[in-house]
C-alpha cells in the first residue's frame, strides 16, 4: 500500500524500455527478473546482475519500490546462484524479493531483505497467511479466490492483527490485469510433459495456447473444438470493478506483462493509475471505465474477463491464437540525434512512409514508450507532410531521444501498411 493509503500499483518490467514506461506512467512499484530463476525466464529479455544498481537508482529517483522475482522451483545446484543474486540485490538497494521456495525465503530473511510470497504457493486461507507472515510482509493470494474470500482474509488480518517481520500488518496482493493460464495459480506441467521445458522454471512453451482436436480412444471419433482455444483463457481485466477490489481490503494490485512490449506496459499502467486515482477523488464512473477499456483493447490482449473474482466459473476462452489488440505498431525509423536547444529529434526513415497526422510511438531503454501525433515535420531539411524510406526527418519532441531509439507508426490492427 502507498503512503497515502491508495492501492499500490505494481508494474511489470522485462527490460529497461518497459521499466521506463512503467515509471513514466505512474506505477508505485515494479517487479522484474534477473537472468534465470524467475517465471518469465524465457518469455522476456530479463535484466542482468550488473543492471541492478541502475534499476534501483531509476526507481528511487521516482519513489518507486523494486521487487526482484525469484519464484521458480529451486534445485540444489541453484542455491549458490540464489545467494549471489540476493546479496547483489541487497547491495543495490532493491526493496524486496518475490519468492515461493523456502530456501529463497530463508536466504533473503537471513541477510535482511524484505520477502513477498508468490502466488505460486497458492495461499487460500487465513491459517496459511499466518504461517507465511513469519517470513513475509506481503502475500500474493491464489488467483482462484473470489473477492468475497479475499475480503474475509483481509478482515481476519485486521481483526487478529497479523503482522509481518517489519511489524506492520501483512498486506494482501492480487493480480489485476494480464494473461491467465489454465493451471492452478500458475502451477503447470503441460510444457514439461510435452517439451521437457518446465513452466515452473520459467521456460513455458505456451502449448496451451494452441488449437486442439479431441479424439475418442475407443471409437476413433474425432471432434474439433470450433472457435475456442479450450486451454487458453482470456486475459484478466479488473478495471471495471476496481471499486470492489478496494473494498475487499487488497493493498497491492499487480499487473502481469514482463514479456510484453513497452507500449503495453505504458498503456496498462496509465489506465490503472487513472482508475486508482479516480477512486480516491470520487470520479470513478461508467463513462471512464468505458474509455479505459477501449484504451486497454488497443494493446496486446486475448479478450478480457474478470477471472474468478466475481464468482464466475471458468469458461471465457480465447477464440484465436494471438492478440486481439485493436491497434498495432509498424517500424518506421531509427533515432539519429536530438537537438536540446530546439527540442527537436532527428530520425532516418528505414521502412514505411510517415505523414503529418500519424500517431507515432518512440521507444528506447531510457526513453521508455512515448506516444504522440506528428503535427509537423521537416523532411531532408524542408517542411513537408510526407516522408519516405531513406529520408531524414526532424520532429518537435517534448522529450530527449537517443540513437538507440526506434520510431513506430500506430495503425489500426486490420489496416494494410504502405
Amino acid at each position: 500500500m502507498t503512503k497515502d493509503g491508495k492501492i499500490e500499483l505494481m508494474a511489470p518490467a522485462g527490460n529497461f524500455e518497459s521499466l521506463q514506461a512503467a515509471l513514466d506512467n505512474g506505477c508505485d512499484s515494479v517487479y522484474f527478473g534477473v537472468e534465470q530463476l524467475n517465471m518469465r525466464a524465457r518469455a522476456s529479455i530479463n535484466f542482468e546482475l550488473n543492471d541492478l544498481p541502475e534499476i534501483a537508482n531509476r526507481c528511487k529517483a521516482k519513489g518507486v519500490r523494486t521487487y526482484l522475482t525469484l519464484n521458480t522451483i529451486i534445485y540444489d545446484h541453484d542455491l549458490t546462484i540464489i545467494k549471489t543474486l540476493l546479496q547483489k540485490a541487497k547491495d543495490a538497494g532493491i526493496t524486496a524479493v518475490i519468492a515461493m521456495d523456502q530456501a529463497v525465503i530463508m536466504a533473503a530473511r537471513t541477510i535482511g531483505i524484505e520477502v513477498h510470497i508468490s502466488t505460486q504457493i497458492n495461499i487460500t486461507n487465513i491459517e496459511t497467511v499466518k504461517f507465511y507472515a513469519l517470513f513475509a510482509d506481503t502475500i500474493v493470494l491464489s488467483r482462484e479466490l473470489s473477492l468475497r474470500q479475499v475480503k474475509k482474509i483481509a478482515e481476519q488480518i485486521e481483526k487478529e492483527q497479523i503482522k509481518g517481520p517489519s511489524g506492520n500488518l501483512v498486506e494482501i496482493e492480487i493480480f489485476g490485469h494480464g494473461a491467465l493460464c489454465m493451471a492452478v495459480s500458475g502451477k503447470c506441467y503441460m510444457s514439461l510433459h510435452a517439451f521437457n521445458s518446465s513452466a515452473n522454471r520459467g521456460a513455458c512453451k505456451q502449448n496451451c495456447r494452441k488449437p486442439y482436436k479431441v479424439i475418442d480412444q475407443e471409437t476413433g471419433f474425432e471432434m474439433e473444438i470450433d472457435n475456442e482455444y479450450i486451454m487458453s483463457p482470456q486475459d484478466l481485466c479488473t478495471i471495471d470493478f476496481l471499486d470492489k477490489i478496494k473494498d475487499s481490503g487488497v493493498k497491492v494490485l499487480k499487473l502481469e506483462g514482463r514479456g510484453r512490449a513497452p507500449e503495453y506496459v505504458a498503456k496498462v499502467v496509465k489506465c490503472y493509475r487513472e482508475a486508482i486515482d479516480s477512486l480516491e477523488d470520487g470520479s470513478y464512473s461508467v463513462e471512464k471505465v468505458t474509455y479505459w477499456m477501449s484504451e486497454l483493447e488497443k494493446v496486446y490482449n486475448r479478450g478480457f474477463w474478470s477471472g474468478y473474482y466475481l464468482g464466475q466459473e471458468l469458461g471465457s476462452w480465447s477464440d484465436g491464437p494471438g492478440s486481439q489488440a485493436t491497434q498495432k505498431k509498424v517500424y518506421i525509423a531509427k533515432g539519429m540525434h536530438y537537438f536540446p536547444k530546439t527540442a527537436v529529434g532527428e530520425f532516418k526513415v528505414e521502412a514505411y512512409d510517415l505523414k503529418t497526422g500519424d500517431t507515432i510511438l518512440i521507444t528506447g531503454p531510457t526513453t521508455g514508450a512515448q506516444e504522440l501525433v506528428v503535427e509537423e515535420m521537416f523532411v531532408n531539411d524542408k517542411s513537408d507532410t510526407l516522408a519516405k524510406k531513406g529520408d531524414h526527418i526532424t520532429i518537435k519532441l517534448p522529450f530527449r531521444i537517443r540513437p538507440s531509439d526506434k520510431l513506430y507508426k500506430i495503425v489500426d490492427a486490420k489496416s494494410e501498411i504502405n
